[in-house]
């Protein structure tokens, strides 16, 4: 099962909205959203591992 990367920074995103407050708590959940936003934003743009193809062995052609 995959991650759906894009609706959980929505949810996130919504989240850090909601914490309107001037307060320390607020503000320190807001920066602790802004990790996670950022973190979920690179999850999701994160190219998966390519792996290595291999090409035959070329032979070298003599002159005509």
């Amino acid at each position: 099962m995959t991650s759906d990367f894009s609706a959980a920074r929505i949810h996130i995103e919504r989240a850090y909205h909601y914490l309107r407050g001037n307060d320390g708590t607020s503000r320190s959940a807001c920066e602790a959203l802004d990790l996670l936003i950022e973190m979920v934003a690179e999850a999701q743009h994160r190219c998966p591992e390519a792996g290595a193809l291999e090409f035959p062995q070329t032979t070298v052609r003599q002159p005509l």
